[in-house]
């Protein structure tokens, strides 16, 4: 069992590594990117199938995704568990899997937008090494946050802005409806306060409506890719189609 694991591993990576190459061989990407998660149902038996009890497709094969703004795949990697030798080297495994799908890109300028799985502050320090410039939601607890920015020290109304920086790197907590924090090296630092509309609403920063409307480009690349699926119901050869009415040429 084990030698029929690695065959198809063998074989998928195979795969993989022909359609990434082409992907970036015939098109170059725009300047704004996004990195996320795709599920992508699976019920064959490989090792590195995700079982997730709460998602709709409960089994299935995790795929991390490049994007740019036509939903265009630029490069993607399969979430095969942990990546021991990554660990060894003091790489996270989020680091590590953004470091592999962004080494096509490098010293190009270009700027991406990520979720909260992939943000942290030593990340985007060393992706602004390479040229790569990055916005994303942040979680409180990740290493390098300011401390002083943590929901049990500190309450917002909704409006307020709280910012924080260090270098070219800028951390916002903003209140809307619930907490957003936001960490950039691509925008400028906005100005603190509160900030909201004659009706009470919450005025959005920039740096979230820019995180919004470049976000979804992997959603986008994933609605295309489901609308020419190549999954269709067929009839079996045994079906009776003797109602079926048939109009031949005379």
């Amino acid at each position: 069992m084990t030698d029929v694991n690695s065959d198809r591993l063998w074989k998928m990576r195979n795969l993989f590594d022909i359609l990434n190459e082409k992907y970036s061989q015939y098109y170059s990407p725009s300047e704004h990117l996004a990195v996320d998660e795709v599920i992508v149902k699976f019920k064959g038996h490989v090792i590195f199938r995700q079982y997730t009890p709460k998602k709709h497709k409960r089994v299935a094969i995790k795929i991390y995704k490049l994007c740019d703004e036509t939903g265009y795949t630029y490069d993607m990697t399969v979430y095969l568990g942990r990546d021991r030798q990554r660990t060894a080297q003091r790489l996270t495994a989020t680091h590590a899997t953004v470091s592999e799908l962004t080494k096509k890109i490098q010293g190009r300028g270009h700027k991406q937008y990520m979720g909260n799985y992939f943000s942290f502050p030593n990340l985007f320090d060393d992706l602004a090494t390479k040229q790569i410039y990055c916005c994303g939601t942040v979680r409180p607890s990740r290493k390098g946050m300011p401390q002083d920015l943590n929901p049990k020290r500190m309450t917002l109304k909704r409006g307020n802005i709280q910012v924080r920086t260090r270098g070219d790197l800028t951390t916002i907590l903003w209140r809307d409806k619930r907490d957003v924090r936001i960490l950039t090296n691509i925008h400028d630092p906005p100005a603190e306060g509160n900030f909201c509309a004659n009706d009470g609403k919450a005025i959005k920063p920039q740096i979230v409506a820019d995180y919004n409307r470049h976000m979804g480009y992997v959603d986008k690349g994933d609605r295309m890719a489901n609308s020419c699926s190549i999954k269709r119901r067929t009839w079996k050869w045994t079906k009776n189609t003797s109602s079926i009415c048939l109009t031949w040429p005379v």
